[in-house]
């Protein structure tokens, strides 16, 4: 029989368990989040995510968004309607200047992202990667150099962030694209505001006037823990989901998009072509450049298993880096320097986590959004979360 003290300890115990049962299932719901995830709706994936089953799960990983939706622009000339914003993630967070191993793969090519000839060349990235809508590629690369030119205390390091890595896909469905709404202050708040801990889903920053499969979508996250024969690691994912036709929507094995066939964009935004996604790998395995670019290209499979065949115009970018090994942005200094990295036979597990959380970003992308109304008075519907899980069940 439990004496009073035994059973005082007992229901301590019974809290931490149900905090850590909480904290690993649903850490949305510790850390304030209050947007349902893919999870909480019972959607079954594969592997076994981090703490927050988010990119920043990776130790370091920083993020940050601006969200602008407004009817007009900041100015009475301004025109309207604007859904848009821009969302920065950096590797090793924004007081670390090194650069961090590095690779791009371009699954479908009718898309940008700048600065990535410097990743190809050397396989090293310096500063964010930022990712907003198609015509603002201009002014986030260069308010990002702007505001390293303000922040690094010196020139060689600032000289190492003269190219950034810069991402876009199209809103113009929702948003009034051509009215250039993103201004460098909006860039500069997402890179003062990046930071670690739970990131928000949805309709926020570069993935406010987003959608895919014809549902509103935008920025979605995920993460892997993977063990390997040389150690355990994290891998996470950050994807701006923009992409797809109804039909080629696949859930969980379940064709989604064949039975939810209504709650369709108003007519001009169906006659659209395909638009693009931009997918964002970190993970703590030690992995060299080429072996990033394996990584990079297995997203391309977890983007297959949500339905996606890379349509013509879509821009499937997808760009992977590695926080174990830090590159000096000093190329000049003389000497021999070293990558640590696991070997060959050991990376598939990163490979099947790469696969699992693009996938389940992607969903949780869907999941977030909320439906939107924009341009011309075009509406584009949330997916409904009761008839997603009675389509699963059936």
């Amino acid at each position: 029989m439990f004496n009073s003290v035994s059973v005082k300890n007992f229901n301590y115990l019974k809290v931490i368990v149900s905090l850590c049962i909480c904290l690993t299932v649903f850490p949305h719901i510790i850390y304030g989040e209050t947007k349902p995830r893919a999870r909480d709706l019972g959607i079954p994936f594969e592997g076994s995510p981090g703490a927050l089953n988010a990119i920043t799960d990776v130790a370091g990983v920083e993020v940050g968004h601006t969200t602008l939706i407004a009817e007009k622009g900041s100015s009475e000339t301004d025109r309207g309607p604007v859904r848009t914003g821009v969302t920065v993630v950096f590797p090793q967070g924004r007081e670390s200047y090194n650069g961090v191993a590095a690779a791009r793969f371009v699954l479908n090519g009718a898309g940008e992202l700048t600065g990535s000839e410097f990743v190809d060349e050397f396989g090293v990235l310096f500063g964010p990667i930022a990712i907003t809508n198609t015509l603002s590629v201009g002014v986030v690369r260069d308010a990002i150099i702007e505001w390293y030119r303000d922040h690094a205390p010196d020139p060689l390091l600032l000289l190492s962030r003269s190219l950034p890595t810069v991402g876009e896909t199209w809103d113009g469905e929702l948003n009034d694209i051509y009215g250039f709404h993103i201004k460098k202050t909006h860039v500069f708040s997402a890179l003062d505001n990046a930071k670690t801990g739970p990131v928000a889903e949805g309709n926020v920053g570069g993935g406010t006037g987003m959608t895919a499969y014809q549902f509103k979508a935008g920025i979605g996250t995920s993460s892997r823990i993977v063990s390997t024969e040389t150690g355990r690691f994290t891998v996470g994912v950050l994807v701006q989901a923009n992409y797809g036709w109804r039909h080629q929507l696949i859930i969980a094995g379940v064709p989604v998009g064949k039975e939810i066939t209504d709650l369709m964009p108003s007519e001009g935004a169906q006659k659209k072509h395909d638009g693009s996604i931009i997918i964002v790998i970190a993970t703590d395995a030690p992995l060299l450049p080429f072996q990033l670019k394996r990584v990079a290209k297995r997203a391309s499979m977890g983007l297959a298993r949500n339905g996606s065949i890379a349509n013509d115009t879509s821009g499937d970018i997808f760009i992977a880096f590695s926080t174990a090994n830090s590159v000096s942005p000093d190329f000049s200094k003389p000497g021999i320097s070293s990558f640590s990295f696991i070997p060959h036979e050991a990376i598939d597990p990163v490979f099947s986590a790469t696969i699992e959380a693009t996938e389940e970003a992607i969903i949780n992308a869907l999941i977030a959004a909320e439906t939107m109304t924009g341009m011309n008075g075009m509406t584009f519907h949330a997916i409904p979360h009761d008839r997603l899980r009675a389509v699963l069940k059936k």
